[in-house]
């Protein structure tokens, strides 16, 4: 079927730091988009600056709105902090789970039944073996990540149910980066849940020092390991995972991890930043935090083969 201008897509946390640049790589492809998002940890300027760069023309076929009728949807929406989630399960679960379900109702009485769902690394837990391979058995180690391991578990079976249902699992690994014109990018509220994010505000004097949490991990130096990839090659994963939905009428309930396949420390993602920025980031070595793994990156083969990303 293929993109073309009469496809409207929704996106949920499209002002969120994954959505943004989500939807300015929709709108170039010629998409139709709508965005719905509470603002919890985003602002509605994101979305300004999404118009300012796709330009008038592209900005037409942008709205903050749920719409009338969509032909497929894509789900950032949720909470996503794992150390939250550990003080704070309740919340997550009725988050994530409940506004996921009542989600799919809305869009069964709408007759739309095409999603790329945005999941989670963290439903592999700790792996037994390194990459992680779609295939692996899961055994999330948090709320959070027990939350994304549910909702693929309800994706299977509505789908399984109902087979008219195509549904793509996106297992993000750890997003980091911005949109090369630097008019979006992450910028959380608060004091930041991911990795980038801190140690730009520890560089630019908003927080004094990071705090590396877990030094004494079995790796090469103590810290933990995980697999960064880019937020605009994350957005164009989601670009060719709809044109799956639309082109492959069997696709049923898929995963794909999202990855670069490349293990980094922590530590060796400050020295990174130091070497890059010429700044230097004061670190606090902390003990580790409840729910993380110790080394986590992707196997890329199945998203490479059947996504072509």
């Amino acid at each position: 079927m293929g993109s073309s201008v009469e496809q409207n897509i929704l996106v949920t946390g499209g002002a969120g730091f994954i959505g943004t640049h989500t939807v300015v790589q929709l709108l170039k492809e010629g998409f139709k988009v709508s965005i719905i998002d509470n603002l919890d940890n985003s602002v509605i300027e994101a979305v300004d600056r999404v118009r300012e760069l796709v330009g008038p023309d592209l900005s037409k076929k942008l709205e903050f709105t749920q719409g009338n009728r969509f032909d497929a949807v894509i789900h950032f929406a949720g909470l996503k902090a794992v150390g939250e989630s550990v003080g704070n399960p309740r919340r997550y679960f009725d988050n994530n789970l409940v506004g996921t379900i009542n989600l799919y109702e809305t869009m069964a009485k709408h007759n739309c039944k095409m999603m790329v769902f945005s999941s989670s690394a963290t439903v592999y837990g700790q792996p037994e073996k390194i990459p992680c391979m779609e295939d692996f058995e899961l055994k999330a180690m948090n709320p959070y990540g027990r939350s994304k391991l549910f909702l693929e578990e309800i994706a299977r079976d509505i789908q399984a149910a109902e087979p008219e249902w195509r549904i793509v699992l996106l297992r993000y690994f750890n997003p980091v980066g911005a949109h090369e014109s630097g008019r979006i990018g992450e910028d959380p509220k608060g004091i930041p849940n991911n990795l980038m994010p801190y140690i730009q505000q520890v560089a630019v004097g908003r927080l004094p020092e990071l705090n590396v949490y877990g030094h004494d991990y079995p790796t090469e130096d103590g810290s933990a390991v995980r697999d960064y990839i880019h937020v605009m090659d994350l957005a164009d994963g989601h670009i060719a995972a709809l044109r799956k939905l639309f082109d492959d009428p069997k696709i049923g309930c898929t995963a794909y991890n999202l990855g670069t396949g490349r293990g980094t420390s922590v530590l060796e993602m400050v020295a990174a930043f130091e070497k890059a920025s010429g700044k230097k980031i004061p670190i606090k070595l902390c003990p580790r935090r409840l729910g993380d793994a110790t080394a986590v990156y992707a196997s890329t083969e199945k998203a490479e083969k059947e996504l072509g990303w």
